[in-house]
């Protein structure tokens, strides 16, 4: 087990350790609410009963994609939603909602109203109900009405946009920097990247595709880079940052069909032969076949799941940890909770960095299989 696994194994614990810390602390406020009963009775009409703190609900609205990007404080932007309707498309800027996630503010356009429910655009009501929604609810307060085909530019499309402006301003620096100082030691930006240029190329891509090597460094670059860039911006909790990019699972996705297309299309015969015709009697066939043609498709499978839990996971982790202080509805709490969340902050910059690597040298690994020549 190399370093970059055993670190990773070690964060995993670390937070299975603070969820069990978050689990035991959130349930002694109920087990000491239960020590004097009659108190509670007598003056269960005098006040009212606080509403619960919600963590799951927060967290998770924190790390979902937004029509509009959080900029400091009270501060928003609103983000261009773009709709395709029956009528055609219909466009506008996700502010004319004045931030409303409740569906009590319309917006119409070409005829058409519309709201907003919890981030998803829906068809408006043509009355409100008595909340004073214009939305009909199920039991679990999710919205039934009809939605049309958003294509809005939300936060993390946003993100990707910026994202892809940072490596595109950053590489042509440095190849520009090549160019100007050909044969020369490297300077400014320059040499703040050739060394991590070095290490995908000299620990990535050379161990796990051999000779070969040079004609998967523009992917594997891009991948790493992509993955290690968004992975810090998603640590910065206003603009640019704030989006939870690469804890999406579709573009975790994309980026393992990527590696799955490479793989699939580049294997040469020996690769087919090992999954359709493995070394071994024919009569195993009928097990090991279906078993290495199953492989073909997990392998991008946990590469998607790995990257998108490992990110997720740890916003929810930083997340949880500063809400205990509204849990416990105490500030008593705060220095730990800040310390603990500075804490688990500092490790996710490793964490950013790990989790590209990982992503990386996997489908360095599984390119570099179906590449492999026979010995």
């Amino acid at each position: 087990m190399d370093c970059s696994h055993v670190f990773e194994f070690k964060v995993k614990r670390l937070i299975v350790v603070f969820t069990l810390f978050l689990a035991f602390f959130s349930s002694s406020p109920a087990a000491f609410a239960q020590v004097d009963t009659t108190h509670v009775t007598e003056h269960a009409h005098a006040e009212p009963a606080k509403k619960k703190f919600d963590i799951g609900k927060f967290a998770l609205h924190h790390i979902a994609d937004s029509h509009s990007w959080h900029v400091i404080g009270e501060t928003y932007i609103g983000l261009p939603v773009v709709l395709y309707t029956k009528d055609g498309f219909v466009t506008f800027n996700s502010s004319d909602f004045n931030h409303d996630d409740e569906g009590r503010v319309v917006v119409e356009r070409k005829g058409q109203r519309f709201v907003k429910v919890h981030e998803k655009i829906h068809y408006a009501s043509a009355v409100a109900n008595e909340h004073g929604q214009f939305v009909d609810l199920d039991e679990k307060h999710h919205a039934l009405n009809a939605r049309p085909l958003d294509l809005s530019m939300t936060k993390n499309v946003c993100t990707l946009i910026i994202s892809m402006i940072i490596i595109l301003v950053v590489f042509l620096n440095v190849a520009n920097g090549y160019k100007k100082r050909k044969g020369k030691s490297p300077k400014g930006l320059q040499s703040w990247m050739e060394p991590i240029i070095l290490f995908v190329r000299d620990d990535i891509a050379k161990p796990n595709l051999g000779h070969k090597y040079e004609r998967f460094m523009p992917y594997l670059l891009t991948v790493f880079f992509f993955i290690w860039f968004n992975n810090m911006l998603g640590l910065i909790p206003f603009l640019p940052g704030g989006a939870n990019l690469t804890g999406n699972i579709a573009v975790t996705m994309v980026l393992a069909l990527a590696t799955f297309c490479l793989t699939v299309f580049n294997g040469n015969k020996y690769y087919w032969k090992h999954i359709f015709m493995p070394d071994v009697p024919w009569w195993m066939y009928i097990v090991m076949v279906p078993v290495e043609l199953v492989g073909v498709f997990t392998k991008p499978i946990a590469l998607m799941i790995r990257l998108f839990a490992n990110i997720t996971a740890g916003h929810i982790l930083v997340l949880s940890l500063i809400c205990l202080v509204f849990v416990f509805d105490s500030l008593y709490i705060a220095p730990v909770s800040v310390a603990f969340a500075v804490f688990i902050g500092a490790i996710e910059l490793l964490v950013a960095f790990i989790q590209a690597f990982i992503f990386t040298i996997l489908s360095a690994l599984f390119i570099g299989m179906a590449i492999e020549e026979h010995h």
